[in-house]
């Protein structure tokens, strides 16, 4: 039961990672991320979730730099995940792009470094690099993003190491029930981007029913959905009032009934890009 803010999800390596953490994308660099990162790292959130094509890595570590420094925390306290940038796939410029973003960040490791999405011909030679960087430990946890069962099954195949983590878009509208349990089979852990749908979700009667019978927020309802489906979470906002509403997600249970309600509502319709045909 997840119950606590500090609760943690395990890892197929043991390696702990935070049901609940702060995503950056599409973030400006700058002030306004800075604000963000320290915003949460204040209110209790220990994992940071940003990427390469972002482009906001400088001002993530610049937010967790002056957030260490204002509640006094340790590096080793965050959960900081970055992912490669579909140009730089392949072995040798996955090291490199690694070794930009940690530049970047202003760190000396990375608690999780993934894939962003499946490139064919070029993801399996960047899982080998993932591996590497995870032998030399520089980075505490590997694994992808936006991978659908077939593509993991093309790096599991070829992998020294299995991955630890597929996150995926992934709310009610596309509950990924298949993924889902593909993944738990093979210990790795899912994380949901996109977990309210980009806002696509607040105008829903069904679930604004619920969330008057919680005396919640539809946003609380539908990430305690989550927490509840063992779905690691990285809601985005850049206000702070959002960034503890966010959070506020432990004084409450769905009840089972509640819980297939919101499952009843899957279309598999997503916001973002569908993995096995996309363009960037």
């Amino acid at each position: 039961m997840i119950n606590k803010m500090d609760n943690k999800a395990i890892l197929s390596n043991g390696v702990e990672m935070p049901w609940v953490g702060l995503g950056v994308f599409q973030v400006e660099n700058g002030q306004i991320v800075v604000d963000s990162v320290k915003a949460a790292i204040r209110n209790g959130y220990r994992s940071i979730d940003t990427a390469a094509i972002y482009g906001n890595e400088e001002g993530v570590g610049q937010g967790i730099k002056e957030g260490i420094a204002e509640t006094g925390i340790k590096r080793e306290d965050l959960f900081i995940t970055s992912k490669v940038w579909n140009s730089d796939l392949g072995y040798e410029s996955t090291l490199n792009a690694f070794e930009d973003s940690l530049k970047k960040l202003g760190l000396d490791y990375l608690d999780l470094y993934l894939i962003h999405w499946p490139v064919e011909g070029k993801f399996v030679d960047s899982w080998k690099a993932l591996e590497k960087l995870y032998k030399d430990g520089r980075v505490k946890a590997i694994g992808m993003s936006n991978f659908q069962v077939h593509h993991l099954q093309e790096v599991m195949k070829n992998a020294e190491i299995m991955p630890m983590i597929n996150q995926v878009e992934l709310h009610p509208r596309l509950n990924h029930k298949d993924l889902r349990k593909f993944l738990k089979e093979n210990s790795i852990q899912v994380e949901a981007w996109a977990p309210l749908m980009q806002g696509g979700l607040f105008d829903n009667e069904e679930l604004l029913s619920i969330a008057k019978k919680y005396n919640k927020s539809i946003a609380q309802v539908v990430l305690r959905w989550h927490l509840q489906n063992e779905v690691v979470i990285i809601p985005k906002s850049i206000k702070e009032h959002r960034i503890v509403e966010n959070a506020d997600l432990f004084d409450f249970e769905l009840s089972n009934e509640d819980m297939k309600k919101i499952n009843s509502l899957n279309q598999n319709h997503r916001v973002g890009p569908d993995p096995d045909n996309f363009d960037f």
